[in-house]
């Protein structure tokens, strides 16, 4: 019997024992959970298991929080790649299925801070090669959600599963600072998707993440778009300092192309947009830069003007006594002359 069949065998009966032990106790939530993030590297929890646990949860705000308590100390203290991506599946479709309650509860967790830190960012799980590829994925989609956590913060609301129709009319409220600040946050969700992993083996877990991630980018993808369109609009009214973060935002976003491209499906319309955007208040930029320079050369000069219209000339020098007639002749002609 191979290592990786052993390991298997110690998984399963692991989870037989948890889900025995948990329905002994009467604990429903719990035995849920498990069976929803078991040990397996190779299957993702169904559909049916995470709808049946979200909905358990449901009723109140105390039921919602002692969950995601439960569901945090499952993600956090696990060492086992499979369920901490099976948990962090569950924190996903809170994200963008879940219910008001779940995920106002979500966005204040944990309770005493009010910001969501998953800590994974130092996962490691190294028992098989499986395991440690499944690491690099715990990191990487851990790392992805914390972004949308702080996106959805940012935006006011969670964006992934709300209704778009109305986000033209949202950002023309939104203050020129406010645009900028959403429009940052979503660049920096950008990037950090094509920081996905290699997808190696056929892995279906793995896919699931992938399957999700591109469900998020097309979302993402329509904020981008609508928010780019609205700073086409307001081109004449960027103050000279917002025109700059405008343009760094626009090229970190134009750098992820070549990866989006490669591990999504992606509109032209926008890089075209982006790429238009991005060169008009470039050309602005530089216009205004060149002013600036120009003004300050020219302030430079005036103020040497000035000095020099203080130093006394060649004409009005002063002629000191050496004792001599001519001397004496020049001082009295000097001083009639005054």
């Amino acid at each position: 019997m191979t290592k990786l069949t052993v390991t298997n065998l110690i998984n399963i009966i692991k989870d037989k024992a948890s889900q025995s032990k948990a329905a002994l106790l009467s604990k429903p939530t719990t035995l849920s959970l498990l069976r929803a993030t078991t040990h397996d590297s190779f299957t993702p929890p169904t559909h049916k298991h995470i709808s049946t646990l979200l909905s358990s949860t449901d009723g109140s705000r105390a039921t919602a929080s002692s969950f995601l308590e439960l569901l945090m100390d499952r993600l956090q203290n696990t060492n086992n790649a499979a369920v901490a991506l099976k948990s962090l599946i569950i924190v996903h479709h809170i994200i963008s299925h879940g219910s008001f309650i779940l995920q106002d509860q979500l966005s204040v967790y944990p309770s005493t801070g009010g910001r969501n830190y998953l800590n994974l960012s130092n996962f490691r799980h190294n028992t098989n090669p499986t395991s440690w590829e499944l690491s690099c994925w715990v990191r990487w989609f851990a790392q992805h959600i914390e972004n949308l956590l702080c996106t959805s913060r940012i935006l006011g609301f969670f964006f992934l599963g709300k209704s778009l129709c109305d986000g033209e009319e949202r950002v023309s409220c939104l203050t020129n600072c406010g645009l900028l600040k959403e429009f940052d946050s979503l660049v920096t969700l950008v990037e950090g998707i094509c920081k996905r992993p290699d997808q190696v083996n056929m892995n279906k877990l793995v896919g699931e993440i992938v399957n999700l991630v591109c469900e998020d980018w097309v979302v993402i993808e329509t904020v981008v778009i609508v928010e780019v369109n609205e700073f086409k609009e307001r081109l004449g009214c960027l103050e000279f300092g917002e025109a700059v973060e405008l343009v760094c935002c626009l090229k970190r976003l134009e750098e992820c192309k070549e990866r989006v491209v490669m591990i999504l499906e992606s509109q032209q319309g926008l890089w075209d947009s982006v790429r238009e955007v991005k060169d008009k208040v470039g050309m602005e930029v530089y216009k205004e830069k060149g002013k600036v320079h120009k003004e300050g050369r020219k302030s430079r000069f005036s103020e040497s003007d000035r000095f020099s219209a203080r130093v006394i000339s060649s004409r009005d020098s002063l002629w000191f006594p050496s004792g001599s007639d001519t001397d004496s002749c020049n001082i009295k002609g000097l001083w009639m002359k005054l």
